[in-house]
């Protein structure tokens, strides 16, 4: 196995005395992981952050061994790191990554959203300017692993104008008039996920609402309160950030 492409990095984590095993993200490769010699030891803890862009070599005599890997930065988003919103969406996108798809299976639209989701949090002068992209993120992870919401019309009436809510047993979109009397069991659906545009703060959060009851549900079971986790200090640091 050998193996040159950009990657994006999710996770480190410490092997041996100055080791680490990373999984990067590939586009055309999927979730690779890797063992980079000297990967803990200071020369290199900050090309290895989470979130930076690197490009890697892997190397493997089997498709079954850990493969030897090494790594050229191209883009650090070191700076992120040192502002805890922005720290706290690039932990849980990352994490949220490396926790849900499989190794070297490929996920070209997923590769995409989260480069342009970290490039937004990178580029946004607050939280405002990327906390909708992030959402988007999650309700197409979702969708790519099987588990996407249908939002095209009412699960009850097939209705397609006034859809308002969303169920949170099937995942289904339900509109105003169907929804009458049931509005606190369900989940209400904000404009932006079904036509795109703008978002203002309790649109965000109710999107994060929605994907993230999914995620925990359907994606993150074995894995829930581990990764879960650092969903809920960003979830947290957003609405101080609305208050």
């Amino acid at each position: 196995m050998h193996l040159i492409a950009d990657a994006i990095v999710l996770s480190v984590r410490a092997h041996g005395e100055h080791g680490a095993v990373v999984r990067a993200f590939t586009r055309e490769d999927g979730v690779q992981p890797g063992y980079v010699r000297g990967g803990h030891a200071r020369r290199l803890r900050p090309v290895l952050q989470a979130a930076n862009l690197v490009r890697g070599e892997w190397r493997a005599r089997t498709g079954e061994q850990l493969a030897a890997l090494t790594v050229e930065l191209l883009h650090s988003r070191a700076p992120l790191h040192r502002e805890p919103l922005a720290a706290a969406a690039l932990e849980w996108a990352t994490a949220l990554t490396a926790a849900a798809l499989p190794e070297a299976q490929p996920y070209p639209r997923l590769h995409d959203a989260l480069s342009a989701t970290i490039d937004a949090v990178e580029a946004a002068p607050s939280a405002a300017g990327w906390a909708a992209a992030l959402a988007r993120y999650e309700l197409l992870l979702l969708a790519e692993l099987g588990f996407g919401l249908d939002l095209s019309a009412c699960v009850a009436t097939g209705d397609t104008d006034d859809l308002a809510f969303v169920s949170p047993k099937s995942g289904a979109a339900v509109g105003a008039a169907a929804a009458a009397g049931y509005e606190a069991r369900l989940f209400p659906l904000p404009a932006f996920l079904l036509h795109g545009g703008e978002a203002g703060w309790p649109d965000v959060i109710a999107a994060l609402a929605i994907t993230g009851h999914f995620l925990a549900r359907d994606v993150l079971v074995d894995r829930r309160r581990d990764t879960m986790a650092a969903r809920e200090r960003l979830v947290a640091r957003l609405q101080r950030a609305v208050a």
